[in-house]
């Protein structure tokens, strides 16, 4: 009888723990690929609930959510032949959770290296000053070469950016020196376009006195005036008989009506 009783005891032991063994759950995020005696099954498992069987089944769990890949820095040479060290960061998330477990052996590692090279390639094909200018347009064709290079392995490269551009110190001040040069061409540029623009407007001014001689001895006398502010200083001018003529014509005209 006590033999029996242990039998019996041993039995629910095994099928409780034949139990536990099988009942696997998987959050939100997570599929669980199901290999049965080494055979793919159709459909991943999960979210919830579900039971494996002991032994047969064998179970690989896949987490869905987006996943943040840090490249390396890496030693371009652009365009320009100019040596640059840049690093950048991916975003990928895995679409088709069957694929990225039997298509690939090792999906992080893979994904990491062929960002590494699409980096080098990429950037090599660009010029220093579209590097540093043209970021989002670089971003965008990173972004669409390594997607299409992971998506048989069921990979969605959401996101890649360029994060930092470490230039050698003798471009750096060959850049700095270039960026002086051109601002201070912009200055005299700007200065000339002034002093373009006052000529103009002296011309213009010269032709308006030219036709009204009246102006430019009111003009004369209202720089009299200006001068004349100051209590503490004395200037002595002369009056041309030009100037003072127009007003002497016109008060002889005006004595003679």
């Amino acid at each position: 009888m006590t033999g029996a009783l242990i039998f019996l005891a041993a039995v629910v032991f095994l099928l409780v723990l034949f139990f536990v063994s099988a009942i696997k759950v998987a959050r939100e995020y997570e599929r669980g690929v199901i290999f049965r005696l080494g055979r793919l099954l159709p459909q991943p498992k999960g979210p919830g609930l579900f039971i494996l069987i002991p032994i047969v089944d064998r179970m690989v769990r896949v987490d869905l959510r987006t996943i943040t890949l840090n490249i390396p820095p890496q030693e371009v040479i652009t365009k320009d032949n100019v040596p640059v060290r840049v690093n950048a960061v991916a975003y990928f998330r895995i679409v088709d959770p069957q694929a990225s477990i039997v298509q690939v052996e090792n999906f992080m590692a893979a994904t990491s290296q062929i960002a590494q090279t699409t980096l080098r390639s990429v950037l090599g094909q660009h010029l220093l000053d579209e590097l540093l200018s043209e970021r989002d347009k670089i971003n965008t064709i990173l972004q669409g070469i390594i997607d299409e290079q992971t998506a048989p392995w069921g990979i969605k490269v959401s996101v890649v950016e360029v994060k930092d551009v470490e230039i050698p110190q003798g471009m750096q001040r060959a850049m700095a020196r270039q960026a002086e040069a051109e601002r201070e061409r912009r200055a005299k540029v700007i200065a000339a376009e002034g002093e373009f623009q006052a000529s103009e407007r002296l011309k213009d001014a010269a032709l308006v006195i030219e036709g009204h001689p009246v102006a430019l001895a009111l003009r004369y006398l209202q720089t009299l005036i200006e001068l004349g502010t100051s209590p503490s200083t004395t200037i002595v001018f002369p009056a041309p008989i030009e100037l003072l003529k127009p007003f002497l014509d016109s008060r002889s005209a005006g004595s003679s009506n």
